[in-house]
C-alpha cells in the first residue's frame, strides 16, 4: 500500500522536460498506488479552464487514465492555480478538495492543505488571497475575454515580483521569514484541527518541522520545495519515503525514484 503526495511542479511551456517528467511520473511511478494528492500549484499559472494549452491537455488526459485505472487522484488549489476549476477537473479525473482537508491516512488523521495559510507574517499576500478567492471576484475575472485575464495575470506577477526582489534586497533574512510559514500558526492549525500531522508543500527554512503540541510531538511534512517533488506514505513500514528530482534536463532524464530518502513520522 502506497499513497503519494506530489506539489509545486509548476508545470509551464517554457520547461517541458518538467512536464515530461511528470507524464513519466504518472505512467511508471503512480499506477498501482491507492490515491495521489497533488497539493496546488501543479501549473505555473491557470487563468481560466478555457485557456488553451496542449501540455495541460496532455496533463490532463495522463491523469484521466490513471483515475480510469482506479488510483483516485485528489487536487488542492495552489496559489498559483486557485483558478483551476470543475471543468478541467472532470477532463482530467480530479477530485477538488478544500483547502484545508482532513484525511485518514490509513487509520491516521492528517490534515492537508497547500500551506499558504500558514504564511501569515506576508500581511499583504493574505490580502490578495483573500481576495482572490472570493467567488464574486472570481466570477468576474473569467467573464472577462481571454486577452484581459492573461494581460492582468501578467500585471500582478510583474508586481509580485517587484515587491519580492525589493524585499530581498532590503532585508534577505527577513524576505525569508516574512513568506515562509509562521511557526506560531503552524502550531495554532495543529491544536485548531486537533491533529498530529499535517502534509505541506510550502516551507523553505525546512523540509520537515516537529512543533510541539500540547506536550505531544507533532509532525509536518513539507512535500515540495526547490528540490522535493514527492514522497509517499508506506504504512507497512510506517514512514515516509521521499523522492527527488532535479530541475532541468537532468531532472528529466533520472526521473522519480522510490525510495531515496526515508524518515520515520514523529
Amino acid at each position: 500500500m502506497t499513497t503519494l503526495f506530489i506539489s509545486d511542479l509548476h508545470l509551464d511551456p517554457s520547461r517541458p522536460e518538467i512536464t515530461d517528467l511528470f507524464l513519466r511520473f504518472l505512467r511508471e511511478q503512480a499506477p498501482g498506488a491507492d490515491a495521489l494528492y497533488i497539493l496546488g500549484d501543479l501549473f505555473e499559472a491557470w487563468i481560466g479552464d478555457d485557456t488553451p494549452s496542449p501540455a495541460a491537455d496532455a496533463v490532463a488526459d495522463a491523469l484521466k487514465v490513471l483515475s480510469d485505472s482506479g488510483v483516485p487522484v485528489y487536487f488542492i488549489r495552489g496559489n498559483r492555480d486557485f483558478l483551476l476549476g470543475e471543468d478541467y477537473a472532470r477532463r482530467a479525473g480530479l477530485r477538488i478538495l478544500p483547502d484545508p482537508c482532513m484525511i485518514e491516512l490509513y487509520g491516521r488523521p492528517v490534515l492537508l492543505q497547500h500551506g499558504d495559510l500558514l504564511c501569515t507574517d506576508d500581511i499583504p499576500y493574505q490580502q490578495f488571497r483573500a481576495q482572490t478567492r472570493d467567488p464574486v471576484f472570481q466570477a468576474q475575472f473569467l467573464s472577462q475575454p481571454l486577452a484581459a485575464r492573461i494581460a492582468f495575470a501578467q500585471k500582478a506577477r510583474e508586481a509580485s515580483q517587484a515587491r519580492q526582489s525589493e524585499m530581498k534586497q532590503d532585508d534577505r533574512a527577513q524576505f525569508e521569514s516574512v513568506t515562509d510559514v509562521a511557526p506560531a500558526e503552524v502550531d495554532a492549525t495543529f491544536v485548531r484541527h486537533g491533529v498530529q500531522a499535517m502534509a505541506i508543500p510550502i516551507g523553505r527554512r525546512s523540509t520537515r518541522c516537529r512543533p510541539v503540541v500540547a506536550s505531544a510531538p507533532a509532525s509536518c511534512w513539507v512535500t515540495g520545495t526547490n528540490r522535493v517533488r514527492c514522497c509517499a506514505w508506506m504504512p507497512a513500514a510506517g514512514r515516509w519515503i521521499r523522492s527527488r528530482a532535479n530541475n532541468g534536463s537532468q531532472g528529466a532524464n533520472q526521473g522519480w525514484h522510490l525510495p531515496e530518502q526515508v524518515h520515520a513520522p514523529g
